[in-house]
């Protein structure tokens, strides 16, 4: 029996038995892509149940999409208003994002992602910083901020920590689409299965985490960071300073510009397909 623990305008948290808690997004109808007022609930949010002291009471948090898709990452209506910014703007909203994906990433207990749909840019990089994910079959994933004259900046550190420079380098350099099996074999994925066997899959993994010790398994969180380090300030810092300055440059209004009015945008011109 789940009880809605928060309702605000773009998130919903719910609460289960056994110290499981879901962190839901509920912006389908534009398939839950995120602006300014959503990432700020999210971190408040995610700092809430950080703070919560009884063990037993925060033991997995669940992430999902309302609809049919995860996460197609960053408004691209709010992206577009972020370019007539100056920088300086820029970069305090891009610090506001990237601290939504280091708190995710700091989580002191597990963390799985339930995706479906898409999990695009923004989507792939909570994905990336999610210690399971449970995909059905038919989900695609990519990183398309370089076709659209910006960068996966804030992002980057994490999907580089969970698959590697080998395997993110032409994803992040290329914003190819990949599926859900591809990223399987290269570890962004934990599990793939159907859509008719997704929730009994999710009821399954759930059950395999709870058994698992509080105190053990966020004890053992920490021995994950602790060889696997997350961004340190100067390279937050350094992530944020790059998305600033490439949303208010001529490629990243360009290829904004581009997205919306279904034009090629300018460093394509003469480039057959």
């Amino acid at each position: 029996m789940n009880k809605v623990h928060y309702s605000g305008q773009n998130i919903r948290v719910e609460k289960y038995p056994y110290g499981v808690k879901k962190l839901i997004f509920t912006r389908p109808d534009i398939r839950n892509a995120f602006h300014a007022a959503m990432i700020e609930e999210i971190n408040l949010i995610l700092l809430q149940m950080k703070a919560i002291k009884d063990e037993n009471e925060m033991r997995l948090l669940i992430i999902e999409g309302e609809g049919k898709v995860f996460c197609a990452g960053a408004d691209l209506t709010y992206m577009k208003d972020q370019a007539k910014n100056t920088e300086e703007q820029n970069v305090n909203d891009a610090q506001a994002l990237g601290k939504m994906f280091y708190n995710l990433a700091d989580f002191p207990c597990p963390v799985l992602s339930f995706v479906k749909g898409a999990a695009i840019g923004g989507g792939l990089g909570l994905v990336a910083c999610s210690d399971y994910v449970l995909a059905e079959e038919n989900t695609i994933f990519a990183t398309s901020e370089v076709l659209l004259g910006i960068v996966p900046a804030v992002i980057s550190p994490y999907i580089i920590r969970k698959i590697g420079v080998g395997n993110a380098a032409p994803f992040l350099l290329t914003g190819k689409k990949m599926s859900a099996l591809e990223c399987e074999k290269i570890g962004l994925v934990s599990k793939v299965t159907d859509a008719l066997e997704l929730n009994k899959e999710l009821e399954k993994v759930t059950l395999e985490f709870i058994m698992a010790a509080p105190s053990a398994a966020r004890r053992t969180k920490e021995l994950i960071k602790n060889a696997s380090p997350l961004p340190n300030p100067n390279q937050f810092e350094f992530t944020v300073q790059q998305i600033a300055k490439a949303r208010c440059s001529e490629e990243g209004k360009a290829g904004l510009s581009s997205f919306f009015e279904k034009t090629t945008p300018f460093w394509c011109h003469g480039i057959k397909k």
